[in-house]
């Protein structure tokens, strides 16, 4: 089988702000930030448990949880808000910043090795940095953090600016205030970051000696004595009674940075961090976990001027996903599912898909749970998921004629709504779709794909502009238009029939369409040997 999955590009991504299916970055997006289970292949796996490190496992003394959150702050901090440049952009991933003083340390290049592997032509690197940090901060115990999306990796690296433990507290106070953060929010920033880690020997040997640790082979001395768990630990007191931070009673004074940060305000800020009283001592873990969760959201939104980022994605209440067609003769083929967040399962509840086609009727058939089931997520988040058709998972059988134009969910007798409560249309688009004819040739040297394109949105016309075949690498997309105008065969009365033979290996081939003046990934092309069918001629 060749597999068609419907996604937009993100040409117009740039000026999202409110989050309807479909909405390729933000379908994405929200999947990683919601669809959580730490387990592989999910980002946060990599940080389950939280003292894991991605070289050497859990007795290195480093953590990705550490490392994560300080290449986010390293990438935001080239940031001027006087004239827009730098911020979350991703540069830190060129090896020019990487190798500044200020960006000392392999911490950078072991955290994007992770996550950039979750960015892709919709998702950025930017963003999966930030949701690096988010995940980080609520996987090990910190608050949620407000996650938007739309940010846009670099293309060179930006101006130094990350400020170092041996400058003075005014070089610091002014890094800050460039990056856009009062005195203040500079401490409290400060504060939430270094409670996760410590300082390595090895990029840092005038601030830690080696430890000479088993449990701690690459010499970490540790903020506090709870460096993998988001907390307001007194780490953050000066007073060289009551922490360990090296920052604050590191043998060398020049590098003390966060002793004279913390405590340029008199200990003010830090106070009310730690104590929700000034003479009570009265633990004060909420203030803490929200003023962090408030200054990080400003730190992951700190980007280049002219890049507009999404609303807080929030989970849909209601979402389809993998979505495809297959036309086999007269019949399309339809098959999908759908996620409903927060609903528990149960087995006397009554699922409906209904339908509208193209002929102005409407159908509707039985949904049936997933073999997956209900998803507890690690935050508490529980989703049922839901699947198109019928026991052979072929999906649901369409004439080819009628087709769909779009699809709403049921739950025993009450429609479901999308985010803003009041969408309850899902739109769905049949005009171009794979055909099961697809096949490769028996030398497996070139694929002959055929797109079926409907008779009501012919090529060239109004509706379809363009035929393509992309081949993607996560960002990047190389595109080759085909199909000339008079190659089409009639196939029903739907449908004609649109071919051409793709030399070459491997066979990840996208192809796509410009449907009603937007681009759209009509079909995902993947060679799965021996599944894929066999075309009649070994002649390509």
């Amino acid at each position: 089988m060749f597999p068609l999955t419907l996604f937009l590009t993100s040409t117009c991504f740039a000026t999202v702000h409110g989050y309807l299916w479909p909405s390729p970055m933000l379908d994405e997006l929200e999947s990683l930030l919601y669809e959580i289970t730490a387990q592989p292949p999910d980002m946060a796996s990599f940080i389950s448990p939280c003292d894991s490190f991605i070289s050497g496992g859990i007795q290195t003394g480093r953590s990705n949880p550490a490392d994560w959150i300080r290449t986010a702050y390293h990438d935001m901090a080239t940031h001027n808000i006087a004239d827009g440049t730098g911020g979350l952009d991703a540069s830190i991933r060129f090896a020019e910043e990487q190798a500044r003083p200020e960006n000392a340390g392999n911490g950078f290049s072991n955290t994007l090795g992770v996550v950039a592997g979750f960015s892709s032509r919709y998702v950025s690197i930017a963003d999966t940095i930030a949701l690096g940090t988010v995940m980080a901060v609520e996987f090990c115990g910190g608050p949620r953090i407000p996650f938007r999306g739309g940010r846009i990796d670099a293309t060179e690296p930006n101006l130094p600016g990350v400020p170092e433990p041996d400058q003075t507290l005014d070089s610091h106070i002014a890094s800050f205030a460039r990056q856009g953060f009062t005195q203040q929010e500079m401490i409290t920033l400060v504060a939430c970051g270094h409670t996760f880690g410590g300082v390595q020997h090895e990029p840092f040997p005038n601030i830690v000696h080696e430890i000479n640790d088993s449990n701690n082979t690459q010499s970490v001395a540790h903020f506090d004595t709870t460096n993998i768990h988001f907390d307001n630990n007194r780490y953050g007191n000066i007073s060289p009674a009551r922490t360990q931070n090296p920052l604050v009673v590191g043998f060398n004074d020049t590098t003390n940075s966060d002793k004279r940060i913390f405590s340029s305000d008199g200990n003010v800020t830090m106070r009310s961090l730690h104590y929700a009283a000034k003479f009570s001592f009265a633990n004060s873990p909420d203030l803490f976990a929200s003023s962090c969760s408030s200054l990080l959201a400003r730190m992951l939104d700190t980007v280049p001027r002219g890049v507009v980022l999404s609303d807080v994605i929030t989970p849909l209440p209601v979402k389809p996903g993998n979505i495809q067609f297959s036309l086999d003769g007269d019949v399309l083929q339809f098959t999908g599912n759908v996620r409903f967040f927060n609903l528990p399962s149960n087995t006397n509840r009554i699922a409906l898909l209904l339908w509208d086609d193209h002929l102005g009727a409407t159908h509707n058939s039985t949904l049936l749970p997933s073999l997956a089931g209900t998803f507890t997520y690690q935050l508490g988040d529980v989703a049922t998921t839901y699947r198109f058709g019928g026991d052979d998972f072929r999906g649901i059988a369409l004439d080819a004629a009628a087709g769909i134009v779009n699809m709403q969910f049921m739950l025993d007798g009450k429609l479901q709504t999308q985010q803003d409560e009041k969408t309850v249309d899902f739109a769905v688009q049949d005009s171009v779709v794979l055909s099961s004819t697809s096949c490769f040739y028996g030398n497996n040297a070139t694929a002959r794909i055929d797109v079926a394109v409907r008779l009501s949105a012919k090529t060239a016309a109004a509706s379809v502009k363009s035929l393509y075949i992309e081949i993607e690498d996560r960002s990047s997309v190389t595109k080759s238009d085909f199909f000339a105008v008079d190659s089409s065969a009639k196939v029903n009365e739907a449908y004609t029939m649109w071919s051409v033979n793709i030399p070459g290996s491997p066979f990840n081939r996208n192809v796509g369409a410009e449907i009603d003046g937007v681009e759209v990934v009509v079909a995902k092309v993947m060679r799965t040997l021996p599944a894929l069918p066999s075309c009649d001629s070994d002649e390509s």
